[in-house]
């Protein structure tokens, strides 16, 4: 599994980074005042997309656990992030959620019993002062309620996360991802209708953004999101959302002409440094050296070679009839 940790990094890195450049192309292409319209239109295009991959329906319990997680991840997240970028700028917007990998550590200690280790602390702390630099000095003044839906997105979707990460080894990823991704937009059309009445007319550049925000920034990366949390420990799949706001700010600073202080900087290298800090280490195995084995170990059976192996290689027999001489064998 150790082998495996750069590679899962790197697939998690995908979410953040894609939701990243969310953020700034819903505040330019996707139309205002229609978050749950907005949300219902990015989440069940990227579901059915996941499902005809996955090709595989929910069973027993999936039934409602879908839409609780569809709540949670989809259908309440989507409107609240929607609404986020809408009243902020870019790198603002995507900076309030970098406080998430704090609360995914103790909400991830109270359901799936992974008490969070030092450096996963001392990146979440190091990276959140990195957010607070970058939050509170900026040039642009922070609305205050698209600063209180961000945050409620960050609470909302790290339960979901963890109750997802809780339940990830039921399903395949790919079928709970879109199984999330449907409930949630299913739920989410009969309360748009209710309360923004018809869907907003869309003109060329939406229709554009929105293909991206399904594909990418929804399907592409909540199964990269999710195949991480089953792989990876909730703190460190945390911290790699980090990269949330960085990728917002450089959008935000590079393309949207918001301009980034001496301090703001500062903190984007602190969140960077909060990452490196809380990646995980994998366990160190020490090898096997010969002469460390017992002198008699416990026998089991060896279904490929018909006899007697130890823990430590095969145990030859002398073949004379005055017992088995105990010889380890080249550790496998």
């Amino acid at each position: 599994m150790e082998g495996n940790y750069p590679r899962w990094l790197l697939i998690t890195a995908i979410a953040p980074v894609a939701w990243g450049t969310n953020y700034y192309v819903t505040h330019e292409y996707l139309p205002a005042g229609s978050p749950l319209y907005g949300a219902a239109i990015r989440a069940l295009p990227a579901g059915l997309l996941l499902l005809a991959v996955a090709r595989r329906l929910p069973r027993g319990s999936w039934w409602w656990k879908s839409p609780v997680l569809g709540v949670l991840n989809v259908g309440g997240f989507f409107t609240l992030v929607y609404v986020a970028a809408q009243l902020l700028p870019t790198s603002l917007a995507s900076t309030v959620m970098a406080t998430a990998p704090l609360v995914m550590m103790l909400t991830a200690w109270a359901l799936v019993a992974e008490r969070p280790r030092l450096p996963h602390l001392a990146g979440a702390g190091v990276g959140l002062g990195g957010v607070c630099l970058m939050l509170l000095t900026g040039a642009v003044a922070a609305d205050a309620l698209g600063v209180l839906a961000s945050a409620a997105a960050m609470l909302m979707s790290s339960l979901g996360y963890i109750l997802a990460k809780r339940w990830s080894s039921e399903v395949p990823v790919l079928a709970s991802t879109s199984w999330q991704l449907i409930a949630g937009g299913v739920l989410l059309l009969p309360a748009a209708a209710l309360a923004e009445g018809a869907p907003p007319r869309l003109d060329a550049s939406s229709v554009l953004a929105f293909g991206y925000v399904t594909t990418v920034a929804t399907a592409v990366a909540f199964a990269a999101w999710f195949a991480g949390l089953r792989h990876l420990p909730a703190g460190t799949v945390g911290l790699v959302g980090l990269l949330n706001p960085v990728t917002g700010v450089l959008l935000g600073t590079l393309i949207a002409d918001e301009s980034l202080s001496a301090r703001q900087l500062l903190g984007l290298t602190l969140v960077l440094l909060g990452v490196l800090l809380g990646r995980p280490r994998p366990p160190v195995t020490t090898p096997l050296r010969r002469g460390l084995c017992p002198p008699f170990p416990k026998l089991s059976a060896s279904p490929e070679q018909g006899r007697p192996h130890s823990p430590c290689g095969t145990i030859a027999h002398s073949g004379s009839g005055s017992g088995p001489a105990h010889r380890p064998s080249a550790v496998r």
